[in-house]
């Protein structure tokens, strides 16, 4: 069986189960054209629906509807031999009478003991459609098919849902109830929050030590990092500077000399 078979039979059976209390051994009761068509269509009803319906299952029958298939045996023999395979349950008809009328009288009472009806008859079908809590199966080809709970059968569950159901305020009820509780001290009124603006994020700097560092320039000829030109680090004179001094001196002295004569 395909799992969104067996996901959907699932589901139906867990809504019969929840709301009108079906329980295992399921009670199926089978009428002679569910046993045609499965006669048709070689499917084992005994093995088939257990299976399907993924626990006990009692499959039953009635008097009425043995009867009815006798009457036409020359065309349904196989599918009376199937019938007879399964249990009779006493529906209190004294004189037989159709086989779908037999159905409906047995669930007219708000279906007390939980019939699943397997049958093809669209008639009757349509019938139990109009009844609440009563699953419908068929075959559908090979494969037996458990039909969707009727509009009736959700219609009852929705009012017990609805009673069951949270009952909700008005807006003035609301009013009220907040007034009082502010009174008795139950609850203090809510203070309103400033609005939070949020900052303008500012242009940042870049990181220093992501930055990478000047270069000194090295110090050319000539220039003093520490002191006048021409004087070291230690106060003296540097040799180059004292022979220019010496060599300006004497450019003095002959000048003066030539002044003189």
């Amino acid at each position: 069986m395909k799992i969104t078979r067996y996901k959907k039979v699932q589901k139906y059976l867990k809504f019969y189960y929840n709301n009108y209390g079906f329980r295992q051994p399921y009670q199926v009761l089978i009428d002679g054209t569910f046993c045609f068509a499965a006669f048709k269509e070689q499917v084992n009803i005994r093995d088939q629906l257990p299976k399907y319906l993924n626990g006990q299952a009692k499959l039953l029958t009635t008097r009425c509807i043995i009867i009815e298939t006798e009457k036409v045996a020359k065309k349904t023999h196989g599918a009376l031999t199937i019938l007879k395979q399964f249990g009779i349950h006493e529906c209190g008809h004294k004189e037989p009478i159709p086989g779908n009328k037999c159905i409906s009288t047995m669930i007219s009472k708000g279906n007390e003991k939980h019939y699943i009806v397997a049958s093809q008859d669209r008639d009757l079908q349509e019938r139990l459609r109009k009844k609440a809590g009563v699953p419908i199966l068929y075959l559908h080809n090979k494969s037996p098919t458990l039909e969707k709970p009727s509009k009736p059968s959700y219609d009852k569950v929705n009012p017990t849902i609805e009673a069951n159901a949270p009952t909700f305020i008005s807006n003035t009820q609301n009013e009220m109830l907040k007034k009082m509780k502010k009174a008795l001290g139950v609850e203090e009124e809510e203070k309103v929050r400033p609005k939070i603006i949020p900052k303008k994020k500012k242009h940042k700097n870049p990181n220093p030590l992501s930055c990478k560092k000047k270069k000194k320039k090295p110090a050319g000829r000539g220039d003093r990092p520490n002191g006048p030109k021409g004087v070291s680090e230690n106060g003296k004179i540097k040799k180059q500077d004292r022979n220019k001094s010496k060599h300006f001196k004497d450019k003095l002295a002959n000048a003066a000399a030539t002044n003189s004569q």
